[in-house]
């Protein structure tokens, strides 16, 4: 194991110099539950790699991931930070994620650009309900994970127990390459099982690990222990299953491969030890990212679509490559637009030109592009310049020159780029596959205390939203109020905080209301004719459409079934058919952003069965007018229901409150799902409407005298008696 070296050993190298090959890069993100000790675990890493010089602590509010003044004044992650920093020669691009589930945005869009994940988990409260959402979602980019056990010192601990939840309630194979010596207050160290070394730490920061060859007493409970490893690691490796069949003894650095292969391939995932808060089991943790986590080389080419032809491609981890890089992350810096970029392929250098494929003109059928255009090889998209580039430092940045494959960087110019956007080579076009956002939940009235703050505040609620795609603006069109959405009560308060801490707007606000959707119970026909004449334009327009429920989370469905035109019809009527059911399409597809009551409308299927061409008509306005409002008249026929946010809520709990919560959550109406057993704690599970959680915080924490933990996440979109 590394002992702690010299900060001045492990500065990263002065900008400018050639970077190091791709096999000794790591991208990775620190991922957990709110308040498992993912920050700290960050701010720990960077202490002992030599790049801060000074342990910074949440309760104090002066880390250096946590530098938004909101996170430092609560004590919780809110916007993912990056860092970057270097250990045994390996540049590590690290990523630190909010635990909050009204963040979740942070973790999805963090875990879709990085290749390799530390979870930490607590010791005493083992796998959280966040735990198990960052978890999928690391599974939905196939991202290979190590776990890192932490707060070994808290009273309860039990890295045992841990392990067992981490297989039965995860469904993964824990394979632990340590063994805790002590627990609780006696905790101090961990034997390496790989190496079978004995690793004891004093819990002085400045105090490097110490590693030893273990006594006989050592020896009986490394032995059993290193013997399971094996063991486990024979049932999803071959090679090292043939030496445990065959009686062989496994050297260390033969299974440090094995472990090594199982971990890049998802079979396993490596389990470790230890307290952050009291600097013990850091260093092998560092080392464990650099064995066992892979390089931007031994992850899957990424894979795209080219525009022009429809067709995948694929893009090498290679600075020769064309270039391909994924905007993941947009923040405004001093008022301008920066962006985060991870870079998969080929080199991004200050003032470049790069070519963003959405930024182009929309295609006839949103599918292909003419096959005019793929032959005379037009520009699709459009191109911005990178007017400067950067690593980044939590809040600080150092200007570079270019960067390569596999790294991550800040980039300013490019005015609109957008989360989830691809940049590319524009003699070498890829799209890559946007990223999953999430719709808001709920939402609150906002207006400015001062007219003359009216519309900085609307300009500062816009770039809000532009860094968060889970955060939106609209302005009501009965009420003309401002209303702000998100993903929860804490969302919307951080939203409100920002609009006075970083733009200096004092805003007032109403009760938050809950965002309903609509969706039809039937099916339902109706017809809708519009004309008006005017003094020098004449509008017309008729539609009938048809409207059926989908199912639930099905999505909308729009499509025509007009049928063609018949043989005796006035050529001109012909012709112009067409161009009537496309503005017919156009504005039944408007018309589902508000209902009958004023919602969005989800899960319908629109059928335009007719539309009526008319000769002198110039504008196709009247027949996208007739088609929103036939749809309209559609769905009321068919009977609409409000669909409202039913929320997943975990409650951890004291067993002797667990009657209290319960009694609550009844009178809540909620359904209960299971009331289990979370370590030392009862775990209560229910699902109920949003609208019966406002207040919820408050009213648990009294009703449990602060001692209830609660995690909501939403769940559906449904009817709810």
């Amino acid at each position: 194991m590394s002992s702690v070296p010299s900060p001045a050993a492990n500065e990263p190298k002065a900008t400018g110099q050639k970077s190091k090959k791709l096999d000794r890069v790591r991208n990775i993100g620190i991922i957990a539950h709110i308040d498992a000790g993912k920050t700290t675990v960050s701010e720990r890493f960077l202490f002992y790699s030599g790049r801060i010089h000074k342990v910074g602590d949440v309760d104090d509010g002066n880390t250096q991931m946590d530098w938004m003044p909101e996170e430092r004044k609560r004590g919780i992650t809110i916007t993912a930070a990056a860092t970057s920093f270097n250990w045994r020669n390996h540049d590590i691009h690290l990523i630190d994620t909010p635990g909050h589930v009204d963040f979740t945005i942070e973790v999805e869009r963090s875990l879709r650009v990085l290749d390799g994940a530390v979870v930490v988990m607590s010791a005493v409260d083992g796998v959280e309900p966040q735990t198990e959402t960052v978890w999928h979602q690391a599974d939905k980019f196939h991202v290979p994970r190590i776990v890192f056990v932490n707060k070994m010192d808290r009273i309860g601990a039990n890295f045992e127990s841990v392990v067992e939840d981490i297989q039965k309630t995860l469904g993964a194979y824990p394979i632990p390459i340590q063994e805790p010596i002590g627990a609780e207050d006696t905790f101090h160290g961990a034997y390496d099982l790989i190496e079978q070394k004995r690793i004891t730490f004093t819990g002085d920061e400045l105090d490097p690990p110490e590693v030893s060859d273990p006594s006989e007493d050592d020896l009986a409970i490394i032995g059993p222990a290193r013997e399971k490893l094996i063991e486990r690691v024979g049932e999803v490796d071959d090679a090292i299953a043939e030496l445990f069949l065959a009686g062989e003894p496994v050297d260390a650095a033969t299974l440090r491969a094995a472990l090594r292969r199982v971990t890049l391939e998802r079979k396993a995932v490596l389990v470790l030890c230890g307290s952050a808060l009291r600097n013990r089991g850091v260093q092998p943790l560092l080392d464990s990212v650099i064995d066992f986590l892979p390089a931007p080389t031994e992850v899957p080419a990424i894979t795209g679509i080219n525009p022009r032809s429809g067709e995948p491609e694929t893009r090498p981890s290679d600075d020769k490559a064309p270039l391909c890089a994924l905007a993941f992350k947009i923040f405004m810096l001093e008022g301008r637009k920066a962006v985060y970029l991870r870079i998969y392929s080929g080199v991004l250098k200050s003032g470049d030109d790069v070519f963003n494929p959405r930024l182009g003109p929309p295609t006839k059928d949103g599918k292909e592009w003419k096959k005019s255009e793929a032959k005379e090889q037009k520009p699709l998209g459009r191109v911005e310049k990178i007017s400067r580039l950067f690593t980044v430092h939590a809040a600080s940045r150092e200007k570079i020159e270019q960067a390569g494959a596999g790294h991550i960087v800040l980039a300013l110019g490019l005015k609109d780029t957008a989360t989830g956007d691809t940049l590319c080579d524009p003699r070498a076009q890829i799209v890559l596959e946007q990223i999953d956002t999430y719709q808001p939940v709920i939402s609150q009235a906002v207006e400015a205390a001062t007219s003359a703050d009216a519309e900085k505040m609307l300009a500062a609620l816009q770039k809000i939203a532009d860094e968060d795609p889970t955060f939106h603006v609209r302005e009501d069109g009965e009420t003309g109020q401002t209303l702000i959405s998100g993903m929860g009560e804490l969302h919307l308060e951080i939203a409100r905080e920002r609009l006075l801490s970083e733009y200096n707007v004092v805003a007032r606000t109403g009760r938050p209301q809950v965002v309903y959707h609509e969706t039809v119970l039937g099916s339902g026909e109706a017809e809708h004719v519009f004309e008006r004449l005017g003094e020098d334009e004449q509008l017309f327009g008729k539609a009938i459409v048809r409207v059926s429920p989908r199912e639930r989370g099905a999505g909308l469905l729009v499509r025509s079934e007009v049928p063609p035109p018949s043989p005796d019809w006035v050529p001109a009527l012909a012709r112009a058919l067409p161009g009537c059911v496309e503005a017919a399409l156009s504005g039944i597809r408007e018309a589902m952003g508000s209902g009958p009551k004023g919602n969005k409308l989800v899960d319908i299927e629109a059928v335009l069965l007719s539309v009526e061409p008319k000769l002198d008509v110039a504008s196709d306005v009247g027949w996208r007018i007739a088609g929103s409002r036939a749809l309209i008249k559609a769905c009321e026929a068919a009977n609409t229901a409000l669909l409202e946010p039913i929320m997943r809520l975990e409650v951890v709990v004291p067993d002797e409150f667990v009657g209290d919560v319960l009694g609550d959550l009844n009178q809540r109406r909620a359904q209960i799902h299971d009331v289990g057993v979370r370590g030392a704690r009862r775990c209560v599970i229910a699902e109920l409407p949003l609208r019966a959680l406002f207040g919820y915080s408050t009213a648990v924490r009294s009703a449990t005298q602060g001692r209830a933990d609660f995690v909501m996440t939403f769940s559906k979109y449904d009817t709810w008696s």
